[in-house]
């Protein structure tokens, strides 16, 4: 990568175009701190962190609360980790108060979190369960009291049991469940809460529950099946949407969390920059690509033949509401090289020997956090991007003295947010970062096997422990550059 030259001088910086925030020119005296302030990050930019229900919560018996398919999932004798389930997890139902407070001295002005569909809805239809709403509204108070910004998921993969007994998403009654379920829920919680997200990463739950072993509900379609499956997701986001904006009873900031197949150039140069550019369209083809451009890629058709997914032009027009913002989740990338192809590019293989942290799927990639949104603001005019997720996973361990001296991730941290400042300078739309996660978790699958938090979880006794990567966090909130 590059290294940037920053302006240090006062002739320099008069030289130099107008930095600006929100499309506004800076005054001079703002331009001479962020000038004199390597890797810092504009003004008002959104430092956040994130975690997820099912992941967090616990309490999975209480307040009327439903089962969902990650609830059958893992009480099913080999689908997780040592059969680990997330029946109390990190107990967040009762220690929020606690967690908010860790929050609040870490400096965050913004919490990413999702509602448990089966918390509100325990059927999934029907009549809803005023109990599970009251703890988000408690939650999301208690919040505001901190000086915290809600920022919301509707659907984190706790697809509510008893619609998967009719089909679960390959259904396409789920999508229309799923806007009536949203609508509710805005209706309800929309004088608290400004920042929405339909969904959080369709390949995670689509091809992981229906095409692979590891996810809920666990089953395996045929290409055909699955194909229309995810015309059905992504039709149920635009359905998700515009029942938000329906339902808001207050301003309402509309978007969505995908993991979208990053791409960047081998090497930075023009040829390589248009091949990662044409790949990162091509390989989103199923998701982010039709949700900005209402409509499946030639190529994207043409390779499913017989088995492409059936649709209207009235749903491609849903699919492509109109959205606010676009959160991106981001941990890794691949790399593209130009190929004399048909497609006119080529994703390099990855060597056996490349970097990669505890969990073996996130190789350390941090230019991923440059070329993503870059690329992504390139092709579809972005206004606002959020990462909404990006953080690591490390062999934790406690010392003696109690500390947890994760410099591993600090590192990973370090040289993602220097990448995404490099972004920023370079006038790519990213508002905020929110960090994955606030908490260790329940990593799915994978149970308790995996730490992805900066602040350590003894599950035997649910004492929070802040890491080291904590402490790094809490200084480049504090000086909103890169320590």
């Amino acid at each position: 990568m590059q290294r940037r030259t920053f302006l240090k001088s006062a002739a320099a910086l008069a030289a130099a175009p107008a930095l600006t925030t929100l499309g506004k020119p800076l005054n001079a005296q703002a331009q001479s701190v962020i000038a004199a302030t390597p890797h810092a990050f504009p003004q008002n930019f959104v430092w956040g962190t994130a975690t997820a229900s099912y992941q967090v919560e616990g309490a999975v018996h209480e307040d009327g609360r439903g089962p969902s398919i990650w609830d059958t999932f893992s009480h099913t004798p080999g689908k997780t980790f040592q059969n680990q389930n997330a029946d109390v997890a990190d107990d967040f139902y009762h220690r929020y108060k606690e967690d908010i407070a860790l929050m609040q001295r870490l400096g965050v002005k913004a919490f990413r979190f999702s509602i448990a569909w089966p918390r509100v809805f325990p059927q999934g239809t029907g009549s809803p369960n005023p109990k599970g709403l009251d703890f988000y509204k408690r939650l999301v108070d208690e919040l505001h009291s901190a000086g915290i910004e809600p920022f919301c998921t509707l659907f984190h993969w706790d697809l509510p049991q008893p619609l998967e007994d009719k089909g679960g998403w390959p259904n396409r009654d789920t999508g229309t469940a799923f806007a009536d379920y949203v609508h509710y829920t805005v209706s309800q919680l929309s004088d608290r809460i400004s920042h929405w997200m339909t969904i959080n990463e369709f390949g995670s739950y689509i091809d992981g529950g229906y095409s692979s072993p590891w996810g809920a509900p666990g089953r395996n379609l045929s290409r055909r099946e699955l194909a229309q499956t995810k015309h059905y997701a992504v039709l149920a986001h635009g359905l998700a949407v515009q029942a938000i904006r329906a339902a808001a009873t207050g301003p309402a900031q509309v978007g969505l969390a995908e993991d979208t197949t990053g791409c960047m150039p081998a090497i930075e140069d023009d040829a390589h920059i248009h091949a990662a550019q044409i790949a990162l369209r091509e390989e989103n083809a199923a998701y982010t690509t039709v949700v900005f451009e209402g409509r499946y890629t030639d190529a994207y058709l043409k390779g499913l033949g017989a088995d492409a997914p059936h649709f209207t032009e009235e749903e491609l027009r849903i699919i492509a509401s109109p959205l606010d913002f676009f959160g991106l989740n981001c941990y890794t990338t691949q790399e593209v090289v130009p190929a004399d192809t048909p497609s006119g590019y080529l994703v390099v293989p990855r060597p056996a020997t490349y970097p990669h942290m505890d969990s073996e799927w996130l190789y350390v990639a941090p230019p991923a956090l440059y070329w993503t949104p870059k690329l992504m603001t390139g092709l579809w005019n972005l206004k606002k991007i959020y990462i909404t997720e990006n953080g690591c996973s490390s062999k934790d361990v406690v010392r003696p003295d109690g500390r947890v001296l994760d410099s591993d991730r600090v590192q990973y941290l370090r040289s993602y947010l220097e990448n995404l400042q490099r972004a920023t300078a370079d006038g790519v739309p990213v508002a905020g970062y929110f960090l994955w996660s606030m908490l260790d978790n329940y990593e799915w699958s994978q149970g308790y096997s995996k730490r992805f938090g900066i602040t350590y979880v003894d599950y035997q006794n649910q004492k929070r422990t802040p890491k080291l990567s904590y402490d790094f966090y809490q200084q480049v909130i504090a000086k909103n550059a890169v320590v």
